[in-house]
């Protein structure tokens, strides 16, 4: 695993299919450690057990599902948590411990924020870090393309337009510190930004979905 910063933690990359680029992110807290998305490397998640084990794991959307959630489970008894409206298919592999329905606070201070569009349960995390920098985990909402912009995740004939642009318009009042997408098509899948930074991005996030015919 490589230390992105003094608290987090990023699995080695894969590769679900050509052009796209996933990695899952370990959060160390004395509340707890929790992964957010999930990784199908099963030496990474041996790997978590030297940084104190998974106590949750939190999955932005049914497209990080996979039999390795079983492994998280069986080796640290990690708790899951996933949205309410993707339950039938998180259940297919392992039924989830927390079913979103609405923005809520988790596991101390893991604010749970439900962004629909891309999928029905899509879901977004932000936490305050015992560093003091603000993480939002993005799932698939908005994330990297090839040229380092921050992309809406629509998708053709699954993803509803008009609820995710909704969602963005949301996520654009917040002021995270890094936003760490789970898919993502440049070099790296988070960024460092101020708070204009941030909203300038989703700005242009949202430029296309309000344009389209």
């Amino acid at each position: 695993m490589k230390q992105i910063f003094p608290d987090l933690w990023q699995t080695d990359v894969e590769n679900p299919f050509p052009g796209l680029t996933t990695y899952a992110y370990l959060l160390t807290r004395e509340e707890g450690n929790v992964l957010f998305y999930n990784t199908g490397h099963e030496y990474e998640i041996d790997a978590m057990a030297t940084l104190g084990g998974v106590d949750w794991q939190l999955l932005s959307h049914q497209d990080e599902l996979g039999k390795s959630l079983l492994r998280v489970r069986k080796r640290y008894g990690a708790k899951l948590g996933g949205h309410a409206l993707e339950r039938e298919s998180f259940a297919e592999i392992l039924e989830p411990d927390v079913l979103f329905t609405g923005r809520q606070t988790l596991a101390g201070n893991i604010e749970v924020i439900p962004t629909p569009g891309h999928t029905p349960g899509s879901t977004c995390f932000q936490v305050r870090s015992a560093t003091g920098k603000t993480y939002l985990f993005t799932g698939d909402t908005v994330y990297r393309n090839r040229k380092g912009q921050w992309s809406n995740g629509f998708i053709k004939g699954w993803s509803d337009r008009d609820t995710l642009v909704a969602s963005l318009r949301m996520l654009r009042e917040l002021q995270p510190d890094v936003v760490i997408s789970s898919a993502f098509a440049d070099k790296d899948g988070y960024q460092e930004m101020s708070p204009n930074d941030w909203a300038r991005h989703v700005d242009s996030a949202l430029q296309p979905l309000l344009t389209a015919g």
